[in-house]
């Protein structure tokens, strides 16, 4: 994506050390301001100041979009994924730029990234949500005739919500992907934006509000920045009488931080931080030709946003000797630095304490073996028992065990994605790792995911939304 020309402009100031400004959106409405300085010296930014009364819509009046049907939603919807496809106003471009300047990812990954954020908002993907998550657009746009067990008639309603949403900046499609659930469940919502993303939520509102200025679904929104944990923005915000569930994506002192404000008439919906990890029979050694092809499959799991996903395998639990295991290490090794649309060639170098345990183990063969450096092109680590240290900015441990259903013990509630090689032998192991906590099975390089109207973390976000209410006679 090209810059404009007041992008440019920014580029060159911010570079001389000037603060980067961040813009809020109230209600639809662009705010602009300098009022609060934020980030550390490096990545300094400013925000507008904060008038928390207009963060809040009251209950004494329904939220603008309750009545809308779900299927003029829709359109909106789709007509801003496509303006966001050609961005006639740069607004994409802009928001690109300025993610370039400030995102611990790669460039190109965010250019890769960006390019294809309109192109997640289409009408099959909204129809399966609708569909599979809530059955149907009829009970949100009005209430769906039930009979009870007893022969009881009644009607039931999943009414628009009142929400705010904790967002994660690992990924611009969070932002994008929120943004949906939200509109399609017509509640009105307070985006908080992560420190790690302060661009492509506002990006996405306002090329919404160029599509359809004023719409009820526009004013449903509100996206803004305050320091994770402050009191005095949280304690005034996160209240029953002003929302009901607060959707919390992020780390554990995120969550922690959230839960405090947890109570009668205020839920908590999470995105809890996870790991995943793959698991490869021994079916992999059945050629040179195979093999390469799972190495390249584990790649692709191995390596969304150079490992900072959810769904990113660290792990990898592999049936063979450790002569099968070494070539396949070799050959993953060499797949973890081939530039994907989510990763780049190089990412971040190994610095630090995780280099420091690198290097510890790697005068310990052949209980150990490392492949790779520490430039930021991929580390692999061969071991019996997998490392005591969190494998991350593209380094993998590839454990060897003698059969699937032994890998399946190290699976735990903290594993989101397990990929699976051959894919004709999830049957063994899927329920087993279900069982342990495991929320995802998919075959081995599918782990980016999940795809529409499928459950996510465990539970169908638009039914955890909305407010599911009866009408009974």
């Amino acid at each position: 994506m090209s810059a404009n020309p007041t992008t440019l402009s920014a580029v060159r100031t911010l570079s001389g050390g000037e603060p980067a400004p961040v813009i809020h959106i109230i209600k639809g409405e662009l705010v602009t301001g300098r009022a609060h300085e934020f980030g550390p010296p490096t990545g300094r930014f400013v925000t507008p100041a904060l008038d928390l009364n207009t963060l809040v819509w009251p209950r004494s009046v329904p939220g603008p979009a309750f009545d809308v049907p779900v299927r003029e939603i829709m359109d909106l919807l789709i007509a801003t994924g496509d303006r966001m496809i050609r961005d006639p106003d740069g607004i994409l471009s802009e928001a690109c730029e300025a993610m370039k300047r400030t995102s611990p990812l790669d460039p190109g990954v965010i250019e890769r990234d960006y390019a294809n954020l309109g192109r997640l908002i289409n009408r099959p993907s909204l129809e399966a949500q609708i569909n599979a998550e809530l059955g149907g657009a009829d009970v949100l746009d009005g209430w769906r005739e039930v009979v009870t067990g007893t022969g009881q008639k009644a009607r039931v309603r999943a009414f628009p919500p009142r929400l705010v949403h904790i967002l994660a900046g690992n990924a611009p499609g969070v932002a994008v992907v929120s943004i949906v659930r939200g509109a399609l469940t017509k509640g009105v919502h307070l985006l908080k934006l992560p420190s790690n993303d302060l661009y492509t939520t506002t990006a996405v509102l306002r090329t919404m509000a160029k599509v359809a200025p004023g719409h009820p679904v526009v004013r449903s929104f509100s996206a803004v920045y305050w320091r994770g944990g402050d009191q005095a923005v949280e304690s005034h915000l996160l209240r029953p009488q002003f929302f009901d569930k607060l959707v919390a994506w992020g780390g554990e002192s995120a969550l922690r931080s959230a839960k405090n404000y947890i109570g009668p008439g205020f839920e908590l919906v999470a995105f809890d931080p996870k790991t995943s990890i793959s698991i490869i029979g021994r079916e992999a050694f059945a050629s040179e030709a195979t093999l390469a092809e799972v190495a390249r499959l584990a790649g692709d799991d191995s390596t969304p946003y150079n490992q900072g996903a959810c769904v990113s395998s660290r792990i990898q639990y592999v049936e063979g000797t450790l002569e099968q295991l070494d070539r396949y290490c070799a050959l993953l090794q060499q797949q973890l630095g081939v530039q994907r649309a989510s990763c780049a060639a190089v990412g971040q170098p190994v610095t630090g304490e995780l280099r420091e345990q690198i290097e510890a183990l790697m005068g310990l063969e052949p209980d150990f073996r490392v492949w790779g450096g520490f430039e930021g092109r991929g580390i692999v680590i061969r071991s019996d028992e997998p490392v005591d240290f969190y494998p991350d900015r593209k380094v993998v441990n590839v454990v060897r065990v003698n059969s699937l259903e032994e890998a399946v013990r190290y699976a735990n509630v903290a594993t989101q994605t397990v990929g699976v090689y051959p894919p004709a032998r999830k049957v063994e192991v899927r329920d087993a790792l279900i069982s342990a906590g495991v929320q995802r099975v998919v075959s081995l390089g599918k782990a980016l995911g999940p795809g529409p109207g499928l459950p996510h973390d465990g539970f169908y976000p638009l039914q955890r939304f909305v407010r599911w209410c009866n009408d009974e006679d």
